[in-house]
């Protein structure tokens, strides 16, 4: 019921003795529920060595009880949740996902958490069909954990230094095996992922406060599930980087250096929550320069400035102090409605954008008003939103979007595979403004978003908006759905 991106994952590791694991686990995961309600999953492991894994469709407060949390009990722990970008919503592709591989004397148990998407995901599902290894789920995700679990390395750090650089495409990861977590990224560093230090057992303060005792660490896709569970932020996760936790301080290994780093613009724009840290500041901060830049670069004769909520909102606020337009709240937004699975039904069905706004007649009638929002995919629900403010009397809707438009598929972890369902692919400005029957329409421009984060093109893909994809052979790269097509498939032959 909107029109921006769909969201991708997000993932959290610990190595955490003495601390509660699975009850932290739960709580940061809470934090990045934005970045996937489609499943949830934590894996633990406990200091008898055994992992243990629990994971089902539905939003971390649907997944997880109490006993649940009891039953994860251990020194470690991983969690995910998920949006699907490769396989489809299924409980077979949820995560972690869990694997063992080899005889009783070199067996390797392993339980994996992955964000981002694979572009090469056929080519090395081919190869490992090919080589007699069987999949439960059509996850890329259970590609990389595949590689790694039947790696002949004794070591799982060299396995996965071994495996990263065949992985072409977006993939920051966490792995948990009996005692040890190592989390890594991609090369180009298109997802976000992070360290951070957890505060000692007993103490309200940053481990790096604390007195005595060995510090405990973390990662995660944001520094937002850090602040939930009482950790401070380190650093990023470098793109290439392998990072090991366990006993002592983390272990550093550089495996794939020097690529052309490429940290995905959306994170900025929309993704990330807003209290989370990106390049030194917090995202609000960010996006309320954004909204600045909207005004400067369209100002428009108006009366009030109004959010679509949330997503729009710290742009909105920007906006209207720049323009210095009174800002009020247009909508009433219902919370709960991600969370029934009750569908509205034919009655109910035209009235269901209704469901997540409500707008108000006071505020909004009589009124020319400016309409922020962050972006628009397919513009359906733009649509409607447009419509149910000239039925509620406004006088003009000008949209105001702190995204350029969105005109080409991403490959790299956000569901919006296809140029067909993008309403600024092949159309001007003034064409969408007209099918969304809107006054005047503005996206906020390239390089609008670029002086707002305070960096370039040269650290960042905006392929969804340029085309221009920083990984060759994306273009080229197979659909959501490949894998489970595959799999429909007589497997290939194997060469002798």
């Amino acid at each position: 019921m909107r029109d921006g991106p769909r969201d991708e994952c997000g993932v959290f590791g610990l190595y955490a003795p003495g601390h509660e694991v699975s009850r932290l686990s739960y709580f940061a995961l809470y934090a990045l529920q934005h970045r996937g309600q489609e499943s949830a999953g934590i894996a633990a492991a406990d200091r008898g060595g055994h992992i243990i894994t629990r994971r089902e469709l539905g939003l971390v407060s649907q997944v997880f009880s109490e006993n649940d949390l009891r039953t994860l009990a251990g020194d470690l722990a991983i969690g995910h949740v998920r949006y699907s970008t490769t396989g489809s919503n299924a409980w077979e592709n949820s995560q972690p996902v869990h694997r063992s591989e080899g005889t009783a004397g070199s067996r390797r148990e392993l339980a994996l958490a992955h964000n981002g998407n694979l572009i090469n995901a056929v080519e090395l599902h081919d190869d490992l069909v090919g080589r007699g290894v069987t999949f439960s789920s059509t996850s890329d995700s259970e590609i990389i954990a595949a590689l790694i679990a039947t790696h002949p390395a004794r070591d799982v750090e060299d396995a996965i230094a071994d495996v990263l650089p065949r992985l072409r495409g977006a993939f920051s990861t966490v792995v948990m095996t009996k005692d040890q977590i190592l989390a890594f990224r991609d090369p180009h560093g298109l997802r976000p992922l992070v360290l951070g230090a957890l505060p000692h057992p007993g103490t309200g303060g940053p481990s790096s406060d604390a007195p005595e005792g060995p510090r405990r660490y973390c990662v995660a896709s944001e520094s937002s599930a850090f602040d939930i569970i009482g950790a401070k932020l380190l650093r990023e996760v470098e793109p290439g980087e392998v990072v090991t936790l366990a006993e002592g301080e983390p272990r550093s290994r550089m495996v794939a250096p020097g690529a052309r780093r490429a940290f995905c613009v959306f994170e900025h724009i929309y993704f990330a929550r807003p209290d989370s840290q990106m390049n030194g500041r917090a995202l609000q901060v960010t996006r309320a320069r954004m909204g600045e830049i909207l005004w400067r670069e369209a100002p428009v004769e108006a009366d009030v400035v109004i959010a679509v909520p949330d997503s729009g909102n710290a742009a909105a606020r920007g906006l209207a102090r720049a323009a210095g337009l009174p800002q009020d709240d247009g909508f009433v937004k219902n919370r709960y409605v991600a969370r029934t699975f009750i569908q509205p039904g034919q009655e109910l069905r035209k009235h269901g954008l209704r469901l997540k706004f409500n707008p108000l007649p006071d505020v909004i009638a009589g009124k020319r008003l400016v309409v922020v929002d962050d972006s628009i995919v397919r513009g359906n629900t733009t649509r409607q939103i447009v419509q149910m403010l000239r039925d509620a009397g406004a006088a003009e809707v000008h949209l105001r979007i702190s995204a350029p438009p969105i005109r080409h598929p991403c490959h790299y972890g956000i569901d919006m595979s296809t140029r067909e369902e993008m309403i600024a692919h092949g159309r001007s400005t003034e064409e969408v403004a007209a099918e969304l029957c809107c006054d005047s329409l503005h996206y906020l421009s390239l390089e609008g978003v670029y002086e707002a984060i305070g960096a370039t093109r040269a650290t960042h893909c905006d392929a969804c908006f340029s085309g221009s994809y920083p990984l060759d052979g994306s273009a080229g790269a197979n659909g959501k759905y490949a894998l489970e097509q595959r799999s429909a498939q007589p497997p290939p032959l194997v060469r002798a």
